[in-house]
């Protein structure tokens, strides 16, 4: 969504990095078909909502319609105009847990004085296994978590029939309810480090891995758990090749809008996830928060008297 606000050189390094060969208006009409085509029935869904608030000042912002308009056609995004007070605040925070099923209550502590836009997406995966567990297939066993201490959990049993082997990890993957979708389950041989596997897996390989997937009987034991995470995005986004969207200079984001303070930029992208594993199915939530700011950049000049 951020992406149709911008031009230029922040256009061209948001594209290579979301889309890769894909152009901006070919990944509109991708991720349009895509979602629209995402199964969902009473027992397996997989919903996406996304909504753009912005700054109700008009002799500050002036946001552009064919942004708003774009993201509404391609993304469903609503679109807000709102003061950015207390009640913008908590009306953005009931609009993430709801459209998170209450997985992810909040996504702001607070609005910034030069925040002018709030571009969120809201996921939410909710699902049944296609077997449930019943209670003999629960038991109590150890788990050592990543800093090598045990603790006693509660394990679920099962009998898979894909099991899965890339030369450094093996695994599973189970079904969920109307075989739309799967839970896949990677453990790393032992003698490699969850850290050293994440960093050596990619998206080719992980595809190449399911690929691969061989039919047979595999006895599976997964731990019921629970697990919320969150990450600002900044750095990572800078380092895969889009720096000039965050920089409050070069940004250029003129096709979202103009603001009389100063030039737009992100300031912030947050990302906050949540899921829950058990007897039942798989309960899980996502929300991405693009803060743009428009705070003006005053060039600091340097005056060190340490020479006469």
């Amino acid at each position: 969504m951020t992406a149709n606000g911008a031009d230029n050189q922040t256009l061209s390094e948001m594209e290579a990095v979301l889309g890769g060969d894909i152009g901006l208006e070919e990944l509109n009409e991708y991720l349009f078909s895509y979602v629209r085509n995402l199964p969902n029935d009473k027992k397996s869904k997989l919903t996406v909502a996304n909504s753009i608030w912005f700054r109700e000042d008009k002799n500050r912002l002036t946001v552009e319609k064919d942004f708003l308009q774009k993201n509404a056609d391609y993304y469903n995004a609503a679109a807000y105009k709102s003061p950015f007070d207390g009640q913008t605040l908590k009306d953005i925070n009931n609009w993430v847990k709801e459209n998170t099923d209450g997985m992810i209550e909040k996504i702001l502590d607070q609005i910034d004085d030069d925040a002018v836009m709030y571009l969120i997406n809201a996921i939410v995966f909710d699902a049944e296994w296609e077997t449930v567990y019943n209670k003999a297939n629960v038991r109590e066993d150890s788990f050592t978590a990543i800093d090598g201490n045990k603790q006693t959990v509660d394990f679920m049993h099962s009998e898979e029939n894909i099991y899965l082997d890339d030369g450094r990890a093996t695994g599973f993957i189970k079904p969920y309810a109307g075989n739309k979708y799967s839970f896949v389950a990677l453990l790393p041989n032992e003698e490699i480090a969850i850290g050293e596997y994440l960093d050596m897996l990619s998206g080719e390989g992980f595809l190449q891995t399911i690929d691969g997937a061989i039919n047979t009987t595999v006895s599976a034991a997964l731990p019921k758990f629970s697990y919320d995470y969150k990450i600002q995005m900044n750095d990572a986004l800078k380092a895969m090749g889009m720096p000039q969207a965050f920089s409050p200079v070069q940004a250029d984001f003129n096709k979202l809008g103009q603001s009389s303070r100063g030039n737009i930029y992100i300031g912030e992208v947050l990302h906050k996830t949540f899921i829950q594993v058990d007897e039942l199915g798989t309960r899980a939530g996502a929300v991405t928060k693009v803060e743009m700011k428009d705070e003006a950049y005053i060039e600091t000049k340097i005056v060190n008297l340490d020479r006469p």
